[in-house]
């Protein structure tokens, strides 16, 4: 046998203990099924994605792109005040 010690937020811990608990799991039962399914598939037995934006962020990082593709289309600011100016003309 060997032990294994790591370092995880508490919440973390006490919620998934809890899970294991319920599965009547102790956490070394728990750990122990995770590294026979990473042995089993080779792999980690779960999807690892990046999150994708949302679609207010990816019109946003266009609305970006555009701007640096055509800024002659768009006016800039030079200071804060400038800027709050434009902003409160927009809202009239």
């Amino acid at each position: 046998m060997a032990n294994v010690n790591i370092r995880i937020d508490y919440q973390i811990k006490k919620r998934a203990e809890a899970i294991f608990q319920q599965l009547g799991l102790s956490p070394t039962t728990a750990i122990t099924l995770f590294y026979n399914q990473v042995i089993r598939t080779n792999s980690i037995p779960f999807e690892l994605k990046v999150d994708v934006p949302n679609k207010e962020t990816i019109d946003a990082i266009n609305e970006v792109n555009e701007m640096e593709k055509h800024p002659e289309k768009h006016k800039g600011s030079s200071n804060i005040d400038e800027l709050l100016e434009d902003i409160n003309d927009k809202k009239d």
